[in-house]
């Protein structure tokens, strides 16, 4: 007995819908009319060879398809409901989704009714055309000719409102078909988890998993795979791990996706050679990598400078005949440009050209911006040119790096030029105004960053706290240092959170004007935040008070960045010795030259010279340095 639905509401807007989705589709009749000519003029071995190919489903061309179903619609007697099913399916496999709805009608004027199998089929064209409420039409339509729809049924429509980002719909209908007595396959529970970990519902995707089992259904290689890969996306890959064992103890055999996902989370992390060694093990079972997994490893390793390994790893790719993509290459000409190997990143443009894989606005924006910040702003206007001509329009980003390579160059002229340019087109950014402001500060235009900082405020756009800390440095640089603090006041009150950076600028600021109650503030003010002092922050300060012959606090800040977790390095160590010996408090001085051996580090020009000077009165300091030093060679 057919239990009730709750479903049974949705079929009767069906015709309407259906009609609306294919009106434009060619029209039955004219596969009617063609068969009509077709077999007219048809020799018997072509009545044979029609009827084969629309009985095996073993067509490659669209045109062969129609020819086939053309003729066998008039033939006596009709294939059978199941034979043009088989036919529709293999549509289905070539993605002629609009060709299966015109073929289906004409059946179905044909007088060869509908099944579950059939109508199952236009539900999943529906959904790969992203109209899956028309897909829940049909679904209605089932319904009312009294079918029983099956779990491929479900599976289909679970999958298009995945596929349309409607997961809670998606969660709904899957709890609906339980709840009505179905038991959902391993395909099911896959699309549905799947769905989820896409949109940020992971631990919701693992509790279903887990109820998998208990419902008799075993995961497969595919489930565990969605996932594992959300895991390491979310940066969780200690758990993607785990999850990984638990799936290879169950005897279940990763597949590439599976490893590409982890190899991903893992570079995430920075632990490039765990990944390195997850695509040993991927090999060694037999797994081929494909293009996304060299991309993903070769990427991490080249945005963590170990560019020789990524090309290593990009030798493998070719050896394996895995076909380089054009992201393959824009990571390897990045990797080398930031390494100062630009030879060999126009060496692997020519390669990349070679292999027609055409460069695209990432291609071009990496080769600018590296001779932009050589200062070979002429040779980036030149690439700018081919890539017009080349049919690529260049980006914000592209005009950003130009006009950065002006400002660096001092022709602070053409990157106003530019930038005007950029705003009459409407296309410049906040990074845009903040390289510009940058670029007048540089050029000791203060006033005319300001008036540019003031004019991004007017024109909506909230500054950075790059611009922020760019024009505050720029400020005190002027000797401003009033409006320089008006304007950290002014940024936080704005509530743009100052980084390690802006307090640095402001700490740096402060004691070279003298205001070193204040800049001693505000590194309480960090180090009782999260966000802690670095070594250059703290160098900074200690250089301060140390000029101002405080050294006292000097010492205690020099302790207190220990306690902190940062430790000093060898620059640190000089500047308070060197405070020390310029105040001639020579035990202060030894004690922290005995620290500094100690720890591997050695005395700087400034320093041997300071205790050469002070050895004419006094030259046990410069015996000890001598000695420690020798000590520490040994």
């Amino acid at each position: 007995m057919m239990m009730k639905m709750p479903w049974r509401r949705k079929s009767r807007s069906f015709h309407l819908q259906l009609q609306g989705a294919i009106g434009t589709i060619q029209s039955p009749f004219l596969f009617l009319f063609t068969n009509y000519c077709h077999s007219s003029t048809s020799t018997l071995e072509d009545a044979r060879f029609l009827t084969n190919n629309f009985k095996s489903a073993s067509f490659t061309r669209l045109d062969d398809a129609i020819a086939s179903f053309n003729h066998v619609i008039h033939m006596h007697p009709l294939p059978s409901r199941a034979q043009f099913s088989r036919f529709l399916s293999a549509l289905v496999k070539m993605k002629q989704y609009h060709t299966v709805f015109s073929m289906s009608k004409t059946i179905e004027l044909l007088g060869i009714s509908h099944d579950v199998y059939s109508l199952s089929i236009l539900i999943n064209c529906f959904s790969h055309l992203h109209l899956v409420d028309l897909g829940f039409s049909v679904f209605g339509k089932m319904l009312k000719l009294g079918l029983e729809p099956d779990v491929v049924t479900f599976t289909t429509l679970i999958n298009g409102l995945c596929t349309e980002s409607k997961i809670d719909k998606a969660v709904e209908f899957f709890d609906d078909m339980v709840a009505c007595g179905y038991q959902p396959n391993v395909y099911t529970y896959s699309t549905i988890i799947n769905g989820m970990c896409k949109f940020g519902k992971t631990n919701v995707a693992i509790g279903l998993l887990k109820g998998m089992a208990d419902r008799g259904c075993e995961p497969n290689v595919v489930t565990y795979s969605a996932i594992i890969d959300a895991l390491c996306k979310d940066e969780l890959v200690g758990e993607a791990l785990d999850l990984f064992s638990q799936m290879r103890n169950k005897g279940i055999s990763p597949n590439v996706i599976t490893y590409t996902g982890l190899i991903h989370g893992v570079c995430k992390l920075g632990q490039k050679n765990q990944a390195l060694a997850l695509m040993n093990e991927m090999v060694e079972q037999n797994i081929s990598p494909n293009v996304y997994t060299f991309n993903v490893l070769i990427d991490a390793l080249c945005k963590d400078g170990m560019v020789s390994e990524a090309q290593n790893t990009f030798n493998v790719m070719i050896q394996r005949r895995v076909e380089p993509n054009v992201v393959t290459y824009n990571s390897l000409i990045d990797g080398l440009c930031i390494s100062d190997q630009f030879k060999e990143a126009l060496a692997l443009l020519k390669e990349m050209v070679g292999r027609n894989i055409s460069p695209d606005v990432f291609t071009f924006n990496i080769l600018i911006d590296t001779l932009c910040k050589k200062g070979l702003v002429s040779n980036a206007e030149n690439i700018i040119k081919i890539m017009i001509q080349r049919g690529v329009e260049p980006s914000v980003v592209t005009y950003n790096s130009l006009m950065d390579g002006y400002c660096l160059c001092k022709q602070i002229d053409k990157a106003r030029k530019l930038f005007d340019l950029m705003v009459t087109n409407e296309i410049a950014n906040i990074f845009s105004y903040t390289i510009l402001i940058n670029g007048y500060c540089k050029c000791k235009m203060i006033d005319d960053a300001k008036e540019l900082f003031d004019e991004m405020s007017h024109k909506g756009l909230v500054p950075s706290v790059v611009t922020y800390s760019t024009l505050i440095e720029g400020m005190f640089q002027a000797g401003r240092p009033q409006t320089a603090q008006e304007l950290f006041k002014n940024m936080c009150s704005h509530g743009q959170q100052p980084n390690i950076v802006t307090f640095s600028i402001m700490i740096n600021g402060l004691c070279r004007q003298g205001n070193l109650d204040e800049a001693l503030t505000l590194l309480k003010e960090m180090e009782e935040s999260q966000l802690k002092p670095d070594l250059v922050t703290y160098c900074i300060l200690i250089n301060g008070l140390c000029q101002q012959g405080l050294m006292d606090e000097a010492y205690k800040v020099f302790r207190d960045m220990e306690k902190g977790g940062c430790l000093p390095n060898n620059y640190c160590y000089n500047i308070i010795i060197q405070g020390f010996l310029k105040h001639e408090d020579l035990p202060k001085a030894s004690e922290i030259i005995n620290e500094m051996v100690d720890k591997g580090f050695s005395a700087d020009a400034a320093t041997t010279k300071l205790v050469v000077h002070l050895s004419r009165n006094n030259d046990l300091i410069l015996r000890l340095l001598k000695v420690r030093n020798e000590g520490s060679t040994n």
